[in-house]
């Protein structure tokens, strides 16, 4: 017991018989040796790869965000790392996000935000008390009279109200809060109708119409849900005009293999600045009708127009005018954000849509839909409401408001008239006039020998143009084989905030 004791005091231990007892060092060199001799597994299949993923996922594709822009994101890190260029810096003309391209926020906005997001601001005299009133009708329709909280799916009742009052005095014709959907930008509110809209397999599938060319939104959730993309094309040689002779052909032809359901307007028209007629919307409405078709009309872009000649008309407007029997039956579904307009905010995912002449059943079926994702981003909501419930006149902020906000409509003109006429002084690109929107889409017309060595390449010619854009210039603009185009012809979108200011260099690659 004496000799055992001494031992445990030194910190020894008495060693153990039979085989637990051999020493640590030889059972791990055992161990060892038996890894050696096992033989080697292979590596466990993915569950998740590209054979077995979603095919419908594997389809989407988003040129705004596409192999140039990932490109532009290189040659910025290799800048930075000092990497010499033809240039200093890449100008991302690509998407069209004003406050990134430098253009200041409204003020107004950024109060009522401000003090939505920290209430104490409240008792601050810093602040004036037409955005203390919005805030405090805002948080008192939250949940805890915090923006943090959840709201209902379809949205912050007091904001719904507000669209629905705004859309009144933008139309003349009432709405009803109860068919306002607030959403996460307008996005989300498209892609939400077009997965009511969507069913059938084979030839019941559902198509839908749109624009050619046309923001890869829609390509992308046609895409995803598995829907038929029926194309018609834009007149570019009369302004990128809608023609209801081209609806016609496009919903003749897709009947043999489709079940044509959803008629997608973009107007003001995004990539292709043209604003639409009132009677090219009255003939659109009526073929609607006609062939029974839900209309979708993208006006995101509805404070955005520039031409003289040009006057923006809602869809549910013109609906209304046109009596009774179009009123009452047409169904439409039309879509608002705060990412465009002389707001710029695209980063709080603000949006809205009006539904209307939707069938009641179908509205539980919506409501349903929208409650899987619980509610927009509050902030976004708030956000939304300001841009349809601006100062008014009387109010403390009305004149600083409206100073800021004819600056920017302003400036936003001269930049797509300065960048529509230098595109025209560039040989070899076209660029039509730019009634509205933010973008240019010119055509550009690429030599034989460029189309061979952009096809030597595996590129798209145009592809290969803006890469080749890219990495001489700088400037990053998206293909128009992104948005779609006619066979044959070649064009790219690139935003106008830039004002053309680096026109010159396209002139370099010609």
């Amino acid at each position: 017991m004496q000799r055992a004791a001494v031992l445990v005091r030194r910190g020894s231990r008495p060693r153990a018989s039979g085989p637990w007892g051999r020493s640590h060092s030889s059972a791990a060199a055992e161990a060892s040796a038996a890894l050696k001799v096992r033989p080697e597994r292979s590596p466990r299949d993915r569950i998740l790869t590209l054979e077995s993923m979603n095919p419908q996922v594997k389809a989407v594709e988003y040129a705004v965000r596409g192999p140039i822009v990932l490109k532009a994101g290189e040659i910025e890190m290799e800048l930075q790392r000092g990497i010499k260029k033809p240039f200093t810096e890449v100008i991302r003309a690509n998407i069209g996000d004003a406050h990134a391209m430098g253009q200041q926020p409204i003020t107004f906005l950024r109060q009522v935000m401000a003090l939505c997001t920290y209430p104490n601001l409240l008792n601050s005299p810093s602040f004036p008390e037409d955005a203390k009133k919005r805030a405090r009708r805002i948080l008192q329709a939250c949940g805890g009279n915090s923006l943090g909280s959840y709201s209902a799916s379809q949205g912050v009742n007091c904001i719904r109200e507000d669209v629905a009052a705004f859309i009144t005095r933008r139309d003349g014709v009432p709405a009803d809060p109860d068919n306002i959907y607030l959403t996460t930008g307008a996005s989300d509110g498209i892609s939400t109708i077009l997965k009511l809209l969507v069913s059938g397999g084979g030839k019941s599938r559902t198509g839908v119409m749109i624009p050619i060319p046309q923001y890869p939104l829609y390509s992308a959730v046609i895409s995803e849900l598995d829907a038929v993309q029926v194309n018609y094309y834009l007149d570019e040689e009369n302004c990128w005009a809608l023609n209801v002779d081209e609806l016609r052909r496009a919903l003749r032809q897709a009947k043999d293999h489709c079940d044509p359901k959803v008629l997608c307007i973009i107007n003001p028209g995004n990539p292709t600045g043209q604003v639409q007629s009132r009677k090219c919307i009255e003939d659109v409405i009526h073929f609607a009708w006609e062939e029974k078709l839900f209309l979708l009309a993208d006006e995101v872009y509805q404070d955005n127009v520039y031409s003289p000649d040009c006057r923006f008309h809602s869809f549910k407007k013109v609906l209304y005018q046109m009596g009774h029997e179009y009123s009452s039956n047409v169904e439409l579904a039309s879509f608002h954000s705060t990412s465009k307009g002389y707001m710029g905010e695209c980063g709080y995912r603000g949006g809205y849509m009006e539904v209307i002449n939707l069938h009641p059943e179908i509205k539980g079926q919506l409501v349903k839909l929208l409650s899987v994702r619980l509610c927009p981003p509050v902030s976004g909501q708030a956000a939304m409401d300001i841009v349809v419930n601006p100062p008014e006149p009387g109010e403390e902020s009305f004149e600083q408001f409206s100073r800021e906000k004819e600056f920017v409509l302003g400036n936003l003109a001269k930049k797509a008239k300065l960048t529509e006429d230098l595109f025209n002084q560039v040989p070899g690109i076209q660029c039509n006039p730019l009634q509205g929107a933010m973008y240019a889409f010119p055509r550009i017309l690429i030599p034989a020998k460029a189309v061979e060595a952009a096809q030597s390449h595996k590129m798209a010619p145009d592809m290969f143009y803006c890469m080749k854009l890219l990495e001489e210039t700088g400037i990053c603009v998206v293909p128009g084989s992104g948005f779609g185009q006619r066979e044959g012809t070649y064009h790219f979108r690139c935003d106008t905030f830039f004002g053309g200011g680096w026109c010159w260099s396209l002139e370099f690659l010609l």
